[in-house]
Formats: C-alpha cells, sequence, structure tokens
C-alpha cells in the first residue's frame, strides 16, 4: 500500500485517448463529440459556465487528503514551498474576492491578518495600523505590566464612536496637565467638569488651540478654556453626532445629558478614520481591537488583570509548546475568572496537543513550531513540524469543533498566506514578513548604504533577558539559558499604510487564481477535494522563481 501510494502522488493520470480517426464514432457523451467535432456552440452550460466533462478532463493534482494523508500514506512533512496550488475556473473580478475571517469563536476580522507578539514588531503603532486595515496586533510581554498596559491604552483610545471615558479635567487644573496628557497620549482635546469626572457637569473645553500659545504652564484651565460649547444631547445615536460634528466643524462634541452632565465624547479625527478605513476591526463600542500576549507563569495572572482592566479583546498564551499542564491551567482559569474574554492557545503542531487545549477551553489556536525565520527549535530542540502539514492537520481536527486555527511561522511572501488559508488556517500571523515596517519599534540605521531595522526571535538570548524565556521555561529562569532564535536586521519595508493593501491585493489574486472567492469558499474546497495540489520537486521550486537572469530588481508594488 504504502509503494502504491508513493507512486499514485508521483504520476499523473492518463487521458482516455481514441486512435480512431473519427471522432464520433468514440464512446462519449453527445456534448464531448460535439466539442470534437468543433461545435463550440454546445460548449456553454446553461449558467455561461464551462463545465468539465470527465469523459475528457482527467483530475488534474491531488485532494489534501491524498498529499497529506495518514501514517499509512505518507511519512513525509510539507512546507509551503514544498505544494503548489492548481488553478481554478475564475468568474469574478479580483475586488469582488472576501478576505472576511474570525481568528476566535467570536473575534470577526476583514482580513485574515495577525502581527506577531514580538518585541521586535508589535507595540501600540503596530497594533494600531494593523486594526485600522482590519487585521489585528497582538501586543508582546517583553515588558512590565505597566508598560503593556499603557500600549494597550493607546491602542483602545486611537479611534473610537462613543469615546465614554475620556480624559477630563477640572477648571483648577493647569496648562501644564494638559500637555502631560497631550505627550503621553498624542491628543488635547480634555473636556472640563465640575469634579473632573465623567457623569459631572460640562463647565468647558481645552484644545490646542486653547493652550498653543500660553506661556506659562501653571495658568489654570478655567482662564483658557472655551465655555461657549456645541453639544450633542442624549439620546442621540453615532450617525446624529457625526453629522452635528461635521456641520458644527469642530474638532470634539461632548454628549451630555438633559441636565447637562457628561456622558461620553466624540472626535472629529475619528470621523475621518471612519472615512478613511472602513474596514478596521472594531469592538461593540467603536474602539480598534487590540490584543495582548501572556505566559503561563503565576505573575502572568496579575498581569492578565492589567490588560483586562486596560479593554484588551483577546489574550493570545505564548509558549513554544503550547501542550502543557501550565497552559492548560491557565487556559481554565482565565475561562472561570474572564469568561467573556476570547483566549487563543498554542503554540502546536499536532491534533493532540489542538484537542487538549481546545477541551481546555480555548477560542483559537496558534500553529506552528520552529517554523519562523529568526526561529532556530528544530535545529537546536529537533522538535516541530513543516507548516503546512502543521497547518492542515490541526486545522482538520480544530474545523470539527469550530476552533479558528492562526498560521504562525514560515509565512515570507504572499503566495505563503494564500497556501496558509487553503490549508485551513482562518488567519496568518506575520513576524518577519511585517518586520522592517515604520511601525515596528526601534529606530532605522544603515549598513553598507543600506537602510535597516533591528529584527530578533523571542527565543533570542537578547530577547529572553528582557523577559520572553518563559516563553521557552514555565517554571522559572534557567542556570543555562538555551537560545531558540536568533537577532538580526531586515531591510526597511516602509509604512503599512502602503504594505498592508499590497498584501491583500495578493493575497485577492492568489485566492481568485484558485477560483476561490472567499476564505469560507476555499475552506469548502479543501474539505470537499475541489481544491487540487501537487508537490514540487526541487527544479519545480527553481523555476518557480526568478531565474536565467544576468541582473534583474524586485519591486514589490
Amino acid at each position: 500500500p504504502r509503494q502504491l501510494a508513493v507512486h499514485k502522488c508521483t504520476t499523473m493520470a492518463s487521458l482516455a485517448v481514441s486512435t480512431s480517426d473519427d471522432p464520433a464514432s468514440n464512446a462519449y457523451s453527445p456534448r464531448s463529440t460535439a466539442i470534437l467535432k468543433g461545435d463550440t456552440d454546445a460548449v456553454p452550460d446553461a449558467n455561461g459556465e464551462v463545465p468539465e466533462d470527465t469523459e475528457l478532463v482527467s483530475a488534474d493534482g491531488y485532494a489534501a487528503t491524498e498529499v497529506f494523508g495518514g501514517k499509512s500514506l505518507s511519512c513525509l512533512g510539507y512546507t509551503y514551498d514544498d505544494i503548489i496550488l492548481l488553478p481554478g475556473h475564475i468568474n469574478f473580478g479580483v475586488d469582488e474576492v472576501d478576505l472576511t475571517t474570525r481568528f476566535t469563536r467570536k473575534i470577526a476580522l476583514g482580513l485574515p491578518f495577525v502581527s506577531s507578539p514580538m518585541d521586535t514588531v508589535t507595540e501600540h503603532m503596530m497594533a494600531i495600523m494593523m486594526a485600522l486595515h482590519g487585521g489585528l496586533g497582538i501586543i508582546h510581554y517583553n515588558m512590565t505590566v505597566e508598560e503593556q498596559a499603557k500600549e494597550v491604552r493607546k491602542c483602545k483610545k486611537y479611534k473610537n464612536g462613543f469615546i465614554t471615558d475620556p480624559f477630563t479635567l477640572t477648571p483648577e487644573h493647569v496648562v501644564a496637565d494638559v500637555q502631560r496628557i497631550k505627550e503621553t497620549y498624542g491628543f488635547a482635546g480634555i473636556p472640563i467638569t465640575e469634579d473632573g469626572k465623567m457623569g459631572s457637569k460640562l463647565v468647558g473645553m481645552v484644545t490646542n488651540r486653547d493652550i498653543d500659545f500660553v506661556e506659562d504652564p501653571e495658568t489654570p484651565l478655567k482662564d483658557i478654556m472655551s465655555t461657549n460649547l456645541i453639544k450633542a444631547t442624549e439620546p442621540v445615536t453615532l450617525t446624529e453626532a457625526n453629522t452635528i460634528l461635521r456641520d458644527s466643524k469642530k474638532g470634539k462634541l461632548p454628549v451630555v445629558d438633559a441636565d447637562g452632565n457628561l456622558v461620553s465624547l466624540i472626535s472629529r479625527t475619528d470621523l475621518m478614520k471612519n472615512r478613511d478605513y472602513p474596514t478596521a476591526s472594531k469592538d461593540a463600542t467603536g474602539q480598534l481591537l487590540c490584543g495582548c500576549a501572556v505566559g503561563t507563569r503565576p505573575g502572568d495572572r496579575v498581569r492578565l488583570d492589567a490588560l483586562v482592566k486596560a479593554g484588551i479583546d483577546v489574550v493570545v498564551i505564548d509558549s513554544s509548546q503550547g501542550d502543557s499542564v501550565y497552559q492548560l491551567d491557565m487556559i481554565r482559569w482565565i475561562k472561570e475568572t474572564y469568561p467573556g474574554l476570547q483566549v487563543v492557545g498554542g503554540n502546536v503542531v499536532t491534533q493532540s496537543q489542538a484537542l487538549h487545549l481546545i477541551q481546555a477551553g480555548v477560542d483559537g489556536l496558534r500553529v506552528g513550531m520552529g517554523s519562523g525565520s529568526i526561529c532556530t527549535t528544530q535545529e537546536v530542540c529537533a522538535v516541530g513540524r513543516p507548516q503546512a502539514s502543521a497547518v492542515y492537520n490541526v486545522a482538520k481536527l480544530a474545523r470539527r469543533f469550530g476552533v479558528p486555527i492562526t498560521a504562525d511561522g514560515g509565512t515570507a511572501s504572499t503566495g505563503h498566506i494564500v497556501k496558509a488559508l487553503s490549508m485551513g488556517a482562518s488567519c496568518t500571523m506575520m513576524g518577519s514578513l511585517l518586520a522592517g515596517t515604520e511601525e515596528t519599534p526601534g529606530e532605522y540605521f544603515f549598513q553598507d548604504g543600506v537602510r535597516l531595522k533591528r529584527y530578533r526571535g523571542m527565543g533570542s538570548i537578547d530577547a529572553m533577558q528582557q523577559g520572553s524565556e518563559k516563553r521557552y521555561n514555565w517554571t522559572g529562569k534557567a542556570a543555562v539559558k538555551v537560545a531558540q532564535g536568533v537577532s538580526g536586521a531586515v531591510v526597511d519595508k516602509g509604512s503599512l499604510k502602503r504594505y498592508i493593501p499590497y498584501l491583500t491585493q495578493g493575497t485577492r489574486h492568489g485566492l481568485q487564481d484558485m477560483g476561490a472567492i472567499s476564505v469560507a469558499e476555499m475552506h469548502d474546497s479543501l474539505y470537499n477535494g475541489k481544491l487540487r495540489i501537487e508537490l514540487r520537486s526541487p527544479a519545480a521550486q527553481r523555476e518557480g522563481g526568478v531565474h536565467n537572469l544576468y541582473s534583474y530588481e524586485k519591486r514589490l508594488f
């Protein structure tokens, strides 16, 4: 049986060819006979489609079950580069391709893109830009609890519908207090209430225009605040409030109750962002979605408490090997303590690992072990799995429980994104693909005339010394740190404002070429056998890239 399976996966099925000179003499269907005679009017069906005739067309490629199979069929693990997806029939435009998906059971995203919780990839700027475009950012934990919570607040307050907890001050506060808020959070539109709290009577507003030319920072706000305010009165919808804001040409619109007490605030910049980013990932209140990573040690429970208070929507339990009693205990504790919080477990690469986490209560899974560009787990520990095989097998199980999976690692191009999704992933988590963009932490530097930015694995010695050791050692500090990652540098990729649209369009083109108009349809094709796959030889992989040129310039967009 093993030899038969290998033979089946390495040979092409033959077409039945007749030796007769008369096509009509062959035992084909009437439509097939008409096609062979050149009667092209007989080709389309009633819907204008060109249906396949099994008498003329053999089944190209192989179903995923044949490629990956079970233990009796294959003993090989495959990476993204080992496989190639065969094209399907296109009957829709590329702009019609729907990339909406789910990161967890309850969190839907407009794009299947999630930034990795690495200290050289995701802090508040990355999380904000990912959410604005319809994806999601997961803020790393290589920082103090207070610093991570602060990163969350910056993201959650960046774009809001009704801002229900704006910063408020009293008339007795001074200009220096406003400047401090502006330096920390990037805005200076502050409502002034009688006691400096929400629900108190609104008496004024202070904006940049009020403080720009004030020389004495100790000037009381009551001397400079605007008191002739345009306000909205509850009940008011977001659409009505936005209309008032647009017509008044003000930067901020306070919303008060019948007694004049402040209940919320709307920002003009938020209205503009709603226009520029219509598919942004937002929660029920209009704030951007934001996730954070935590470990499995006791101190991470204290950390999570602060993050929940800061407003996170999802927590990712960060571990190189997720199937441990430490992570299972953490998942159960989170579900008991914060039943409304979405939890993503991982990392896993086998169905057995995934089942344990699903039984513990996870809402999503993170799949990948040793496949990242800066990860050396497979080299150092001899444990892991090729990414395409890991994604397919875990997704196959998780689908039965309605748990979405995120392919984490091994993604170096839009082609890899398409392959990850086609293997059953609902999202792809990106580290190296986003590293080097303006929104990542760190400063640019030049080396040999090339503009670069630092990028390192969370398993590198540098990152472990900052706190990520608990990702690899769950019980305490190790006497000897064993690196499972490296530190390096990547070339400047510019801003995500241009880069994410490139990734989005490249992914759409991939689905279109496969004949899938949505991620959901592609997953259906994967499991019903319509999606066809072939393995690539080393020569085929070389052929699929740039070759036979003396020199060339590769521009992504």
